[in-house]
C-alpha cells in the first residue's frame, strides 16, 4: 500500500518545502500541478523549480497545465454587473477545478489499494499513527487546525476539513474527493443513494494536521488574493494592501468562516491566538532557525 499526495502549486515554496519534509517518510509520490495562468485568467510564468527540491526529485511528478478549462464563460461588454460577477466567480472556480482534476495524470502507476490524498498545498495532513492499511471506510477526512500569517497564529474558533483520502479503487476524481462533505451522514438518508458528495462511511482523523493559510508577506498575500479562485469575492470586499497589513499587525482573521453573512466575513473581527510549538509539526520545532521569521 502506497500514498500519493496530490496538490496544486502557485508559488508557495516555503510551504512546499515544509510539506515535502513532513510527509516524505509516508508518501510514495508527490503529484503537483501548476498552470500557465492564474485563476482569474491572467497568463503567468511557471514558478516551480525542481532544483529547489532536489532532495525529493525522485518522488515528485510535476504536471504543467497550459490549456484553459472547456467551460469558461465569455464576459460580454453588455453584461450587467451582477451577471459579470457571476461569470467571474464561475470562471475562477472552473480554472481551480480544472487544475485540480489534472492531478489524475500523475496517478497512472497507483494500484487499487493505494491511497490517493487530495489537499491544497497549505493543508498538511498529520499522518503520524494513522493506520491506512486497516481503514475500511470510503473516505478519510482530516480535521485540521487553522493558522493565519504565521505558523503558530491559531484560528481557534474554526476547524478546517481540508485534506481527504481514499483508496484508488474507490477514487472517482480529485475534485470529487475535494467536494465530499465532511459530515458523516446516517445510513437511512435516501438522498445518499445518488449523491457524490454525502457518505456514511467516513473516517475522521481528529488530530488531522495543519492548514497554514495566508503564510505570506502583505504584498505577496494581496497578489495571491487577486489571482486565486475566489478573487472576485476579495475584490468586492473593499480590502486593500493597507487593510491587509493592519490585519496581520493586529493578528486578526482576514476571512471569518464562522460569520453567516457574506458581507461581514472580511471584517477581521476574530483575534488569532498563539499556539505552543509542541502542537505544530515536529519538523518545525526541530528547525526553528529555518522558520524563525514565520513564528510569532
Amino acid at each position: 500500500m502506497n500514498i500519493y499526495d496530490c496538490f496544486m502549486y502557485f508559488d508557495e515554496d516555503l510551504l512546499l518545502d515544509l510539506r515535502l519534509n513532513i510527509l516524505d517518510k509516508y508518501v510514495k509520490k508527490f503529484i503537483i500541478t501548476e498552470a500557465t495562468y492564474t485563476h482569474n485568467g491572467t497568463p503567468k510564468k511557471l514558478n516551480f523549480n525542481l532544483n529547489n527540491f532536489a532532495k525529493f526529485k525522485d518522488k515528485i511528478s510535476y504536471i504543467v497545465i497550459d490549456s484553459p478549462p472547456p467551460d469558461i464563460k465569455e464576459i460580454n461588454k453588455n453584461d450587467s454587473e451582477e451577471i459579470r460577477g457571476e461569470k467571474l466567480i464561475l470562471n475562477g472556480m472552473a480554472r481551480d477545478y480544472f487544475q485540480r482534476e489534472n492531478l489524475s495524470k500523475g496517478l497512472n502507476d497507483a494500484l487499487e489499494d493505494d491511497f490517493i490524498m487530495i489537499s491544497d498545498l497549505d493543508e498538511i495532513p498529520n499522518l503520524d499513527g494513522l493506520d491506512f492499511e486497516r481503514n475500511k471506510d470510503q473516505v478519510i477526512i482530516f480535521k485540521q487546525k487553522m493558522f493565519y500569517y504565521k505558523l503558530n497564529l491559531f484560528y481557534k474558533e474554526f476547524n478546517w476539513y481540508g485534506s481527504k483520502a481514499c483508496r484508488k479503487k474507490k477514487f472517482i476524481s480529485p475534485q470529487w474527493l475535494r467536494n465530499i462533505k465532511s459530515k458523516k451522514y446516517p445510513k437511512w438518508r435516501f438522498d445518499l443513494i445518488f449523491s457524490k458528495k454525502k457518505y456514511t462511511n467516513i473516517f475522521h482523523v481528529e488530530n488531522g494536521g495543519w492548514h497554514f493559510t495566508c503564510l505570506k508577506k502583505a504584498e505577496d498575500l494581496e497578489k495571491k488574493l487577486l489571482n486565486f479562485a475566489h478573487h472576485y469575492e476579495y475584490e468586492e470586499s473593499g480590502l486593500n494592501i493597507k487593510d491587509i497589513k493592519k490585519l496581520i499587525e493586529e493578528k486578526r482573521v482576514m476571512y471569518d468562516h464562522n460569520v453567516d453573512k457574506k458581507e461581514f466575513k472580511w471584517s477581521g473581527s476574530t483575534k488569532l491566538r498563539k499556539l505552543d510549538l509542541h502542537q505544530l509539526p515536529s519538523y518545525i520545532s526541530k528547525n526553528l532557525s529555518k522558520y524563525r521569521e514565520w513564528l510569532d
